[in-house]
C-alpha cells in the first residue's frame, strides 16, 4: 500500500505519489494491461525482463 502524507501543497503530494507510483512499477503494470498481450509476446517479454535483472544483479556483484 503506498500512502503520501499531504501538509498543504497538492501538487508536491501528487508529484510524490507518482514517483512512488513509477518506482513500485505499478504505472508500468497499468499500461501493459491496458491491451491485451498475446501469449507469445507475454512470454519474450518476461524473458527480456529476466535478462535485464540478471544484468542488473550482475552489475551489482561486479
Amino acid at each position: 500500500m503506498i500512502e503520501v502524507e499531504v501538509r498543504g501543497d497538492i501538487e508536491y503530494a501528487i508529484r510524490q505519489l507518482k514517483k512512488k507510483l513509477q518506482m513500485d512499477g505499478i504505472k508500468r503494470e497499468l499500461k501493459r494491461r491496458e491491451y491485451y498481450e498475446k501469449p507469445s509476446v507475454k512470454k519474450r517479454r518476461k524473458q527480456a525482463e529476466a535478462k535485464r535483472k540478471m544484468r542488473k544483479f550482475r552489475h551489482r556483484k561486479a
